[in-house]
């Protein structure tokens, strides 16, 4: 890790890792899925002991539960009639939602169905309507339905007069059948991690599989299909049931990782396709989490900088590595035992989700460093967001822990995960001397080596045939790094890369980069790529 201040300190090494968030093998062949396109081509916290026994190791049982039956009066097959009504959770009158039915395990298309919750804000102006704009959440597990709203001020007017927005949960997510692992609450972040603790391998490992355990129990039916293979095949079902020939797409993160494989799997369903810093389906999911480490350790030394900058107001070090060892050392304690402030105990889990929300956007630098200051003077923090992610209020049968159950579910079922706990113990001690904070945990053992197998198969971005995308990214992006999103630019062939030089994620169109902005509407307007990859002046004009 290097230091990039003007004082020319190195941070300190730090000795209770942490773990990265979101919120990205080759293809294993399982099961083949009716109408694809035929080409397949080619996703916290640190030490360790010894050895786990095998049965504290041996994978989760199958599900002995049925999966509900969700088809309802109103719910759309394929291409059949679609009725619209209000959107659960939602306020917005214009924005309206309705049920497509798609089947739970595609290779068997009579058998069971569950539900996904579609929503749509009608283009401006119907005599220049080209289509239909899909998007959806990132993480995985963010919801999709309310964004038409959030998104449709933020685009321009030519954009709004010619595409109706349309939402969608995925499965499992929220109003679409949502899921959950059967615990009281969220994690923090909604994200599954335990730190590499020292000494507590064998208590992590069980504590993993006891988790993995607990959400067959509870979702058993719903595991091996939740999957973004399957993801995109409901988006082509969303498709049929609008009634259109083509899709045009804007997707975010794990979103965008959606709209490659959508692609791979029904290139000739591809309209305008924008991939706003996407995760590589080449790499998901312990690569790409694992190799995004360093840029995890890169952005907190960016954060660490900024705040010795303005020392007299955060009160956190006039260095960098002061800085960086007043953040560690509240994390240290925090692994030692909750801070508790008021009435609350702060846990290095909540600590931690805490600093990755920082170093995902400068623009969070400062509310990050105060709630840290705060913390440090024993004073209750104040925090604009949710350590961990709320219920979906006016939506129903959500359970209390289903942004963390619908993450890790699609994180295990997408790609082989490692079974052998002695690939964790050797991860975890590379990568302790290279990236003390992050690396351990990232390394460390999950659920996932405990899953049951999924019932679909790995699709794999190199058997991608679809046009030419728009990829988007940010140069100094922690959660995609800029050379996972070119990877992906270059394996659609003909595709364009826009970027900004700028510390954020998934920055259109909210960023408020002029020049990315008129990029992508330019694009999104006229079908026009950029002749080059293009690459935005710093700033926001």
């Amino acid at each position: 890790m290097t230091d990039d201040s003007t004082d020319g300190a190195r941070p300190p090494r730090v000795t209770q890792p942490l773990a990265s968030r979101d919120a990205g093998a080759s293809v294993t062949h399982r099961r083949t899925v009716p109408g694809e396109a035929r080409a397949r081509g080619r996703g916290r916290f640190a030490r360790l002991v010894r050895a786990v026994t095998a049965a504290a190791l041996a994978p989760a049982a199958a599900a002995t539960l049925a999966a509900p039956a969700v088809a309802a009066p109103g719910t759309a097959t394929g291409g059949k009639g679609l009725r619209w009504e209000a959107c659960a959770g939602v306020s917005t009158p214009d924005l309206r939602c309705a049920r497509v039915t798609v089947p739970l395990d595609h290779s068997r298309r009579r058998g069971r169905t569950i539900s996904v919750v579609i929503s749509r804000l009608p283009a401006t102006d119907p005599a220049r309507r080209r289509g239909v704009l899909l998007t959806t959440g990132g993480g995985p597990g963010g919801p999709g339905v309310p964004l038409p709203v959030s998104l449709a001020p933020a685009l321009s007017a030519e954009v709004r007069a010619r595409y109706d927005l349309i939402g969608f949960d995925m499965r499992f997510v929220e109003r679409s059948t949502p899921i959950g692992c059967g615990q009281p609450e969220e994690e923090p972040g909604g994200f599954w991690v335990r730190p590499a603790t020292p000494g507590r391998f064998p208590a992590e490992a069980a504590e993993a599989r006891r988790y993995a355990e607990d959400c067959v129990r509870a979702s058993g039916w719903a595991l091996p299909h939740a999957t973004t293979a399957n993801a995109a095949r409901d988006m082509d079902l969303i498709r049929a049931a609008l009634g259109e020939e083509k899709i045009s797409y804007l997707g975010g993160s794990y979103a965008g990782l959606l709209g490659t494989v959508y692609g791979t799997l029904f290139p000739h369903r591809v309209d305008r396709f924008v991939l706003d810093s996407p995760v590589n389906a080449d790499t998901i999911w312990r690569p790409y989490e694992m190799g995004r480490t360093p840029a995890f350790e890169q952005g907190t030394v960016a954060l660490a900088a900024w705040a010795a900058a303005r020392h007299a107001e955060y009160g956190l070090g006039e260095t960098t590595a002061e800085v960086h060892a007043t953040l560690t050392g509240i994390l240290d304690r925090a692994a030692r035992a909750p801070i508790v402030i008021g009435a609350h105990a702060w846990t290095v889990g909540e600590l931690g989700a805490l600093l990755v929300a920082g170093i995902y956007d400068e623009r969070a630098f400062g509310v990050v460093a105060a709630a840290f200051a705060a913390v440090a003077a024993g004073r209750e923090p104040f925090l604009p967001f949710p350590i961990r992610p709320p219920r979906p209020e006016g939506v129903p049968g959500v359970p209390a822990d289903h942004h963390t159950a619908t993450n890790i579910a699609y994180r295990c079922a997408d790609a082989p995960w490692p079974r052998d706990p002695r690939v964790y113990l050797r991860d975890i001690a590379a990568e302790r001397n290279r990236h003390p904070l992050f690396g351990p945990g990232n390394a460390n053992i999950n659920p996932c080596a405990f899953w049951p197998p999924a019932k679909d198969e790995t699709v794999r971005l190199d058997g991608n045939s679809a046009p030419a995308a728009l990829v988007v990214a940010a140069l100094r992006d922690v959660a995609v790094p800029p050379s996972v999103s070119r990877a992906v630019a270059a394996r659609i062939r003909g595709s364009r890369l826009v970027t900004i030089d700028a510390h954020t994620h998934a920055p259109f169109p909210h960023y408020g980069n002029a020049c990315l902005n008129a990029t992508v509407t330019h694009y999104l307007i006229t079908g026009e790529l950029p002749a080059t990859d293009t690459a935005c002046s710093t700033g926001n004009g």
